[in-house]
């Protein structure tokens, strides 16, 4: 006699190829969304926290050199006090260094660029600039004294960052800083663009504070050179 279990029907071999199949699909679609993602968080990182940035020039050596990439700090100044005497600062110099940026330039090729300069691997944009904060908003900045120093409010400066050989500046200029508005040089004077080159435009060479992206606190790369950024806290003080 036939019991109930001999009626059953035989169980079949599962077969595991469409669960590995299914399982593999879903590991790939997990690897390629984290792939994907990792370039997001680079760029909304660089676009509101840390910025890396490509040092283009010699304008600030020996605190930076060219190919050096600092890390452009971005929020020190925005819950924090403004831009300080000795800082050095990444901003944009549209509108006081450089001309407003060309309207029929190709949007595909600037979105690139700008994609490329905010990861670091790309030169900065030419209206982006890296240099030290030597007069804040009020300040009477003039070169030179007797002794060929800068004078912050009447007060030498002492710039120990200064490119070996190098004055603090072959140019003459006596100015007010305006409120909100920022005096920059480069360390090395004789090879830096800076505020004496646009004495004679608006705003007289001074920078707006708006236009300061961060501060470049850390150097990222070469390895031999990681470390915090000198301040040069000694320049300007009251």
């Amino acid at each position: 006699m036939e019991t109930e279990e001999q009626h059953e029907p035989p169980e079949r071999g599962r077969s595991s190829v469409p669960e590995q199949g299914t399982k593999g699909r879903s590991r790939s679609v997990r690897l390629g969304l984290a792939a994907a993602s990792v370039p997001a968080v680079l760029l909304l990182t660089s676009a509101f926290i840390v910025q890396p940035f490509l040092i283009p020039s010699s304008s600030m050596d020996p605190t930076l050199r060219v190919g050096d990439r600092v890390l452009v700090n971005k929020l020190v100044y925005r819950f924090g006090d403004g831009p300080r005497r000795g800082d050095v600062v990444v901003f944009d110099g549209t509108g006081s260094f450089s001309r407003e940026a060309d309207p029929d330039a190709n949007p595909v090729v600037a979105a690139l660029r700008e994609a490329g300069a905010a990861t670091g691997l790309a030169r900065p944009a030419e209206t982006d600039y890296v240099k030290r904060v030597i007069g804040v908003g009020g300040d009477r900045v003039r070169c030179c004294d007797r002794r060929g120093r800068i004078e912050v409010n009447g007060r030498p400066v002492d710039e120990e960052y200064l490119h070996s050989g190098n004055a603090p500046s072959a140019v003459p200029f006596d100015i007010r800083v305006p409120e909100g508005r920022l005096w920059v040089m480069g360390d090395y004077r004789s090879r830096s663009s800076d505020s004496r080159d646009h004495l004679g435009e608006p705003g007289g060479g001074t920078v707006p504070v708006e236009r300061v992206i961060g501060r470049a606190d850390w150097l990222g790369w070469p390895p031999s050179r990681i470390g915090s950024v000198p301040s040069g806290a000694g320049s300007g003080h009251d």
